[in-house]
């Protein structure tokens, strides 16, 4: 995983990062992994120094969606806005899990707390149980820890990162 500096920030926002980074490099088939706000901002990513790479020099990079890890962020957090507005007109309680498998891979999106988001972009040939199990471990240990404050924090190293 490329991270953002962890020089200055707190332990949960470091364990954090070092969960993320776990998930990507320990499932099989993770390409890459976003935590969205429930405002839509990244907080988390696994590769977040190639957010502005240019798309002809990125195209034949392995691993997230085509531009950057921004546009997992963005992915995820259409999804998560689109599952929880048909879940509204629907009148079927909380989304917990959405999955969308596709001819060249796969993205799962489950919630965290307070509206974020957790997003797993995955290679086509993934163990979709595998990757659901890894996801709801991290959601378990970061739920709890993404409080206010540790979101603010994750924001602006984001933002220090670009």
């Amino acid at each position: 995983m490329t991270a953002t500096g962890t020089y200055g920030l707190s332990t949960e926002a470091r364990n954090l990062q070092w969960l993320l980074g776990n998930l990507v490099e320990e499932v099989p088939g993770v390409r890459s992994v976003a935590v969205v706000s429930s405002d839509g901002l990244m907080l988390l990513s696994s590769d977040p120094v190639t957010q502005h790479i240019p798309a002809a020099v990125d195209a034949g990079r392995p691993g997230g969606p085509r531009g950057s890890s921004a546009d997992l962020a963005t992915i995820v957090s259409g999804i998560g806005s689109l599952t929880v507005g048909a879940a509204r007109l629907m009148d079927a309680g909380v989304v917990k899990q959405t999955m969308v498998a596709m001819d060249q891979g796969s993205v799962f999106v489950m919630s965290i707390s307070d509206g974020s988001l957790l997003g797993v972009h995955a290679e086509p040939d993934c163990d979709m149980s595998v990757i659901a199990y890894h996801m709801a471990l991290f959601v378990g240990r970061a739920g709890h820890v993404l409080t206010p404050e540790v979101r603010s924090e994750l924001r602006k190293s984001m933002e220090s990162a670009q």
